[in-house]
């Protein structure tokens, strides 16, 4: 009788924590800066792997084990998907509006608890999803296909690693370069297109999220760039619709943003909501022959999602005065905007979750009108359970795929949600200790928190509030995402490749023009590098973006530590 495998041992719960810790601050940092984040997974995958299975060659430990391995990536992914619970979009978007911030043992408790009801959500959908539907979860998939490669080449796994090391070290130093040492140039061909915000970033997190992103997003957000920065902004200027002093030097960001949030704002949410309908249209047909079904819950999972129901509650009457009732009516949008993200994500691989953060601030928009808290709160209640429950998905998917126990999955995840918690609410408190003054600024520009902020504004004020100008920009910006977005919605996915993105073309109206030219170069080379290289492109290009995204994103808040207790 063959013995069972290592699993669930101290040593793959403790990397995967600890690099959960260490990931982390890379994607608050990303998510503030540009409003995207990166799933960790394979990263902890290859360095777990690497230190393991060295340590085991070297005092002739026990391997590491496949199973180890997929504990230490559930575990760091949890952790590091802490980003959507709400810290970098309707958490600092409340602080915004009303001017309350939590302090950190509250808001620590507030984004645990939203993750917590994430879990559950994620296990009773795991059956019906996972197992019966089998569903694809192309991020998964990613991450099963790496773990069997480097499984059946070893030597696969450390020249992976070498790549993501090196260019981790590359771009911390280009940080720590032009932070502390020496600030490098952001040039511009102008003046005037400085004030536009038209220049040269040197950030090699963003030429790193350019590789990953792809040609298609990298275009699209360039295309949007020229659109809002290079053709309206003049136009606003000198329509006078935007006053800009006349001595104004560097980039007009603050002055420009104000005006410019709101079409792209609009088009991001309508495109997304367009095309995440349709979708759902087009899966139920494919589904008609096998309807999905929740299981009947176990007694203990049942008393997991009870005690989370209790708590997210709870929280949400202690820490934002909401009426209990309508808190307790987040439970229920979250189990259902949850299973509308999963089937999505399970088959196409793309996380709506700014959809479904923007579904769930409507739908408390019409149960409770012109209420702040309830319509950011208790939206980011059902919104960030929803989208942390598509991200553990991906881990349960890796887990079926081969033969883990569900529940040891869920105990890692459990475990790297709080230590996620702790991390993500001290990171966020020490980048932003003033939110109203330093975000939505081009320093930092969190398109996310811009996203959330607009659309609790238009709810809670009305359109009345907004000027004639404004109101005909989110109409236009509106008709242009419906129309994107049911293109979206019926192209097969072959065709989309000729389609601007939707997502990227509104982002690219709430972030600095250098931003979006930056990312577009780095779309650029991958696919230069992909169409002269293909088979080291498919190795080594992600993994290599990575590396970029990760390096100077951890010496970004190294940096901010370092001048803190200075």
């Amino acid at each position: 009788m063959s013995r069972p495998p290592r699993e669930l041992t101290l040593r793959a719960l403790l990397t995967g924590l600890l690099l959960g810790a260490l990931l982390t601050p890379s994607n608050i940092y990303s998510g503030l800066k540009i409003g995207w984040s990166f799933n960790m997974s394979i990263i902890a995958l290859l360095v777990g792997f690497a230190i393991w299975q060295s340590l085991a060659r070297v005092f002739r430990w026990p391997v590491w084990s496949l199973h180890e391995s997929n504990i230490n990536q559930t575990a760091a992914s949890s952790a590091a998907s802490i980003i959507s619970s709400g810290l970098v979009a309707p958490i600092p978007a409340y602080t915004l509006i009303t001017g309350q911030q939590l302090d950190a043992l509250p808001l620590t408790a507030w984004v645990f608890s939203v993750s917590f009801l994430g879990i559950w959500v994620a296990w009773y959908l795991r059956p019906s999803l996972i197992v019966e539907a089998q569903l694809r979860f192309p991020e998964g998939m990613a991450t099963l296909a790496t773990m069997q490669q480097i499984y059946s080449h070893g030597a696969e796994a450390t020249r992976r690693l070498i790549v993501l090391g090196a260019a981790a070290v590359l771009a911390a130093l280009g940080k720590l370069i032009d932070s502390l040492l020496w600030t490098l140039p952001r040039w511009a061909p102008s003046a005037q297109l400085e004030r536009l915000t038209f220049s040269f970033e040197p950030s090699l997190l963003l030429l790193g999220f350019g590789g990953i992103i792809g040609l298609r997003v990298g275009l699209s957000l360039l295309l949007g760039a020229v659109l809002a920065w290079g053709l309206l902004a003049p136009w606003l200027i000198a329509e006078g619709l935007v006053s800009m002093p006349v001595d104004a030097s560097g980039p007009q960001f603050a002055l420009l943003i104000e005006w410019l949030l709101w079409p792209g704002v609009s088009l991001m949410v309508c495109a997304t909501l367009t095309s995440l309908g349709l979708r759902l249209l087009r899966a139920q047909r494919e589904d008609s022959q096998r309807r999905l079904r929740l299981r009947r819950p176990a007694a203990r999972p049942l008393l997991g999602l009870a005690s989370a129901s209790v708590l997210v509650v709870l929280m949400q009457v202690s820490l934002f005065d909401i009426h209990p009732l309508l808190a307790a009516l987040s439970i229920p949008l979250a189990l259902l905007l949850a299973m509308v993200a999963a089937r999505v994500v399970g088959a196409t691989g793309i996380p709506p979750i700014g959809a479904i953060g923007q579904l769930s601030q409507l739908s408390f928009g019409a149960i409770a009108p012109g209420q702040v808290a309830i319509n950011l709160m208790s939206a980011n209640t059902a919104g960030g359970a929803a989208g942390q429950c598509t991200d553990l998905l991906n881990d349960f998917k890796v887990g079926h795929a081969i033969g883990a126990t569900p529940s040891r999955q869920v105990v890692a995840q459990c475990l790297g949600i709080l230590v996620g918690s702790l991390v993500g609410v001290f990171i966020y408190q020490l980048l932003i200790p003033d939110p109203q003054t330093m975000l939505i600024t081009a320093e930092w520009p969190a398109p996310a928190v811009a996203t959330w902020k607009a659309v609790a504004e238009a709810l809670t004020e009305g359109l009345d509030s907004i000027g004639t100008d404004v109101r005909w920009a989110i109409g236009a910006g509106a008709l242009a995402g419906v129309l994107l977005g049911t293109l979206e919605g019926l192209l097969p996915v072959w065709r989309l490749r000729w389609l601007p993105s939707s997502a990227a073309l509104g982002l690219a109206f709430i972030i600095p023009a250098s931003i979006s030219l930056m990312m577009t170069f780095g779309a650029l080379l991958a696919w230069l590098f992909a169409a002269r290289w293909g088979s080291l492109a498919e190795r080594f290009v992600i993994v290599a973006a990575a590396g970029l995204v990760a390096g100077e994103s951890m010496a970004g808040v190294g940096i901010s530590l370092a001048q803190l207790l200075r």
